[in-house]
């Protein structure tokens, strides 16, 4: 097991090597630093206050509709804090098989999404530029499909991070197209 972490970043990437008969399996994780979520939790506690401000000045007159009100804008935050909020996302390619992508949250819930390798034409890293801010992406061009399958879906990582991911990818449907090719040349 390898684990890249540079200082203060807010990912840890921890690659696993599977030594024996589980070589065929690669797996790659990134973790979110508990500290990424601190600068979300004080952007809601200055929604949190503002509101509250705006609801004492507005509701002074009706105190059993401002209970109701706070008790209903907490548990609305806490829910969307639990259900945002990113513990991991893993790559994990099987050779011969596919890879399957997975986001775990912190809530306890997990998305996988498996991808075949038959389906996967290429695997590409994606600059994307939009008028606030500029980040690098790991996609996945899938046949039949009509828009680009990101790897990570939730995490905007550095592209430091992304780079040995891709390389992994590249090997890995590289050896499938040339197991495609040898087995078209026997028959």
């Amino acid at each position: 097991m390898t684990v890249a972490s540079p200082g203060r970043n807010k990912y840890v990437y921890i690659h696993e090597d599977h030594d024996g008969p589980l070589q065929e399996i690669d797996v790659h994780h990134i973790l979110a630093q508990k500290n990424s979520t601190k600068n979300s939790l004080r952007c809601i506690a200055l929604i949190l206050l503002l509101a509250h401000m705006c609801c004492l000045m507005l509701l002074k007159e009706r105190p059993g509709a401002f209970f109701l009100w706070n008790i209903l804008l907490v548990a609305i935050v806490a829910k969307a804090l639990l259900q945002a909020s990113i513990m991991k996302e893993s790559v994990v390619i099987m050779r011969g098989f596919g890879l399957q992508l997975e986001t775990h949250f912190r809530s306890g819930r997990v998305v996988r999404r498996f991808v075949p390798f038959g389906k996967v034409l290429k695997a590409v890293l994606n600059e994307c530029v939009t008028p606030v801010t500029c980040y690098w992406s790991l996609a996945l061009i899938v046949r039949d499909e009509p828009e680009l399958l990101l790897v990570f879906q939730e995490l905007r990582l550095p592209v430091k991070l992304l780079v040995p991911i891709w390389k992994a990818l590249r090997v890995a449907i590289d050896s499938k197209e040339i197991t495609d090719t040898v087995k078209e040349n026997n028959y």
